[in-house]
């Protein structure tokens, strides 16, 4: 007997050896795992994109933050800008789009008169669309859009006659048009006035 009549009978009888069925539900199990394998690499691979996703939105929302924190920051020093005996006319240049700053030039002396409480100017919310913007600016892909209130003023308590303490209300909005992103930052700030300065700090948010 050769080699292949071994062969032969061997695989003969590994067949003779399994009950009738067997070879079909082997093949089923295997197809089911495989199934099972790409199901599981599916979900891993849409689990990964939403977390990137989310990631990616997170980090928008804090950038676009971060511009909203900064305009309000320039609001607070256009306030104190306005005060300055120096300034006492109009806004300083260096402060209007002319020169790439923040106040527009159409609106520099409203702004000016907003702050120092001219009469009709308290509390006014610059939020229609016939009412520009006090300041405009564009950080790190966002538009800033900010509008400073004068919200009252009273005498500063302890201190000598002519210190007035000064309330304003500074909101800003981030916007980023190409995603979407839109964040809004609302700060309010107590401002002491006194004969040369002003001294803001922050009171709510």
């Amino acid at each position: 007997m050769n080699d292949r009549t071994v062969q032969r009978g061997q695989q003969s009888g590994s067949r003779k050896g399994m009950k009738p069925g067997q070879e079909g539900v082997a093949l089923m199990t295997v197809m089911l795992l495989l199934v099972v394998m790409t199901i599981i690499g599916i979900a891993s691979l849409t689990i990964t994109g939403s977390e990137n996703r989310m990631s990616g939105f997170v980090r928008s929302g804090e950038t676009a933050a971060a511009a909203a924190g900064s305009c309000i920051g320039v609001g607070v020093n256009v306030i104190r800008q306005a005060w300055m005996p120096q300034n006492a006319a109009a806004i300083p240049p260096a402060f209007l789009e002319t020169a790439g700053g923040p106040v527009p030039v159409a609106i520099a002396d409203t702004l000016r008169q907003e702050i120092k409480g001219a009469p009709g100017m308290t509390n006014s919310l610059d939020t229609a669309a016939s009412n520009p913007p006090n300041l405009r600016m564009a950080v790190g892909g966002f538009a800033v859009t900010g509008d400073i209130d004068r919200l009252y003023h009273h005498n500063t308590q302890g201190s000598q006659q002519g210190n007035y303490t000064f309330v304003y209300r500074i909101n800003c909005v981030a916007t980023n048009a190409a995603t979407g992103t839109v964040s809004s930052e609302t700060a309010v700030y107590a401002c002491i006035k006194n004969v040369s300065a002003v001294e803001c700090s922050k009171k709510i948010t």
